[in-house]
């Protein structure tokens, strides 16, 4: 039985291969034939190419038939594209508009299949586990497909239902993926640096997660609970909650929310319902979501947005979702603060931030790409620019510097393009710029608010008290391991005292600073205590303690401005 299994699984995917070679051939030649018509070359040759197949060659652009090329592979290439549309560090910036447009078009499965997937994984029947079920989906894509359901409680609820053995299909398509990805990087060295393996590593992760819909179970309560928590006037933003109890790796229950869809206008203005409110609301809730959760909808084309009758605007369909750490949210704020200011300075610094590099090699050739860079858009008005079009062309000096930003930079990017585009039709008037600049404002005054500043030296105090208290356990240790032989150092460096000397007032500074502050926090609290001895009705150990802390600062500056008269 192993030997047949094993040629049924090598059949499978020569077969597979096959699939995919026609599919390429065929536009392939419809790529060379539209050149030789283009360049009127090889008139020879074109007399043999038939009327009809030259029409057929020239009705799409080479990267049009690109996207020909995964719909017609199906679900695993459609979207390999979809995430490809998210990396425009890689792919031309036109590649990503049409793969933006991969759909998928497939018939929905039988009622019997979908009956036969949520009975196996809910482990009990349609009629114990609902009161209705309507057997036609109003959403079908090549993954999964979308019921109305009622529960025996009276709740509508919305089912996902993956497609069986999709799963098989994927992983296969997927070993299929691997094997050209290395032909590629083998046989074509100048694609080496683009890693075609680690694209298609990437992407099975991605797709598996997806696959799994407690994956996007927990996206959508972890955005839920973030609206829930936001009791801020300014909250319009809803989304359907989960339901866990009919929730598995292959059936996702969701509430069922009623809307119009946002694109729909005709239908608004029926309603009585202001696009340009609504514009402003759906700019809100995004900037939001970026700036106050770090946890952002990758995706909020119109079809996943609804607006209901109370005016507020319903996120749908989880599986594309962006996270931004807290430190980079603040990055991100300065980023975009200095972008409104043409800092060029601060805009250079958050690059290097959000690409942890301390060093870059031609700084002087990076000044000049982000001057210039700014001094364009504040030519053409940056207010009347896009701002996707902004982080766009910033995006190509980061790459062409060779510097790397983390994921989320063109998740934003990218959802930002959709987001415009559903913005110009509900608002052709509307300023991004001027609603994300309070959310700026906020993030800036946010990170130096005497708070917060304190909580950071207290911090800063408390680490180095900490570390010291660790230092001699460390130290004991370190010199245990010396004397058992199990350290052993082969040293040999040119130039290295004078670094050890800087290193050593560095550290000097760093702990004169410290007990600087220290200093200056415990003799204000004397003072304002009044703690005897008193002198004028002064706690004379506060001036004391202040008195030492301007010596210790004096003393600070005297090292910082003295120079190194040693000789290495």
């Amino acid at each position: 039985m192993g030997l047949v299994k094993s040629i049924k699984r090598k059949y499978k995917s020569v077969s597979r291969y096959n699939e995919i070679l026609k599919v390429l051939v065929k536009y392939g030649f419809d790529d060379l034939v539209q050149h030789l018509e283009e360049k009127k070359k090889y008139d020879f040759l074109r007399r043999f190419i038939p009327r009809s197949s030259i029409v057929e060659a020239l009705k799409f652009t080479k990267w049009e038939k690109m996207r020909l090329v995964c719909e017609e592979l199906g679900p695993t290439f459609i979207k390999f594209g979809q995430i490809l549309s998210n990396r425009p560090d890689l792919i031309p910036f036109e590649l990503v508009l049409e793969f933006e447009k991969l759909q998928d078009n497939v018939p929905p499965i039988s009622e019997e299949q979908v009956k036969e997937v949520v009975v196996s994984e809910l482990k009990r029947d349609i009629d114990d586990l609902f009161a209705w079920f309507d057997p036609q989906p109003f959403a079908s894509a090549s993954m999964a497909q979308v019921h109305k359901v009622i529960l025996h409680s009276g709740k509508r609820v919305a089912l996902k239902v993956q497609r069986p053995g999709i799963k098989d299909k994927i992983l296969e398509d997927i070993k299929v993926m691997y094997t050209i990805a290395e032909i590629l990087e083998n046989r074509i060295p100048s694609l080496k640096s683009f890693d075609p393996v680690g694209l298609v590593e990437n992407f099975e992760t991605s797709i598996l997660k997806e696959l799994d819909f407690i994956n996007e179970s927990i996206n959508i309560q972890r955005f839920y609970n973030n609206l829930v928590s936001d009791t801020g006037t300014d909250q319009y933003a809803q989304s359907p909650k989960v339901y866990q109890d009919y929730t598995t790796e292959k059936v996702l229950a969701m509430e069922f929310i009623s809307g119009i869809k946002i694109d729909r206008l005709q239908q608004l203005a029926e309603k009585d319902i202001d696009t340009k409110i609504i514009a402003r609301r759906l700019s809100i809730s995004f900037f939001k979501q970026i700036f106050e959760y770090g946890f952002f909808h990758a995706d909020p084309h119109p079809g996943n947005l609804l607006v209901l009758p109370n005016r507020h605007i319903c996120y749908l369909d989880f599986g594309m979702m962006g996270t931004i750490l807290p430190r980079d949210i603040k990055i991100f704020g300065k980023l975009f603060s200095s972008l409104t200011n043409r800092d060029v300075k601060h805009i250079i610094q958050a690059i290097q931030q959000l690409s942890d590099v301390t060093i870059i090699k031609d700084m002087r050739s990076l000044e000049f790409d982000v001057n210039e860079f700014v001094e364009k858009y504040y030519v053409r008005d940056v207010h009347d620019s896009e701002m996707s079009k902004v982080l766009l062309d910033l995006k190509d000096i980061i790459v062409a510097h060779g510097l790397k930003v983390p994921t989320y930079f063109y998740l934003f990017a990218r959802a930002l393009v959709t987001l415009e585009g559903v913005l110009e039709k509900l608002d052709p008037e509307f300023d991004q710029f001027e609603m994300v600049t309070p959310f700026l404002s906020k993030s800036i005054t946010k990170n130096y608010s005497p708070v917060v500043m304190g909580k950071k030296v207290f911090n800063s105090v408390y680490e180095l008290v900490d570390y010291m208290e660790d230092f001699p356990r460390d130290l004991k240790n370190a010199i245990r391991k010396i004397n058992r032989g199990k350290v052993e150092v082969d040293l040999t460096h040119r130039g290295i005292d004078p670094i050890i000397h800087t290193f050593k007032r560095l550290t000097t500074q760093l702990v004169s600073a410290f007990i600087m502050v220290a200093l200056i926090i415990g003799s204000s609290l004397f003072v304002i205590s009044n703690v005897p001895p008193l002198w004028n009705e002064i706690s004379i150990v506060g001036i004391v303690g202040i008195f030492l802390a301007v010596i210790v600062g004096l003393g600070m500056l005297r090292d910082i401005r003295k120079k190194d008269y040693y000789k290495w």
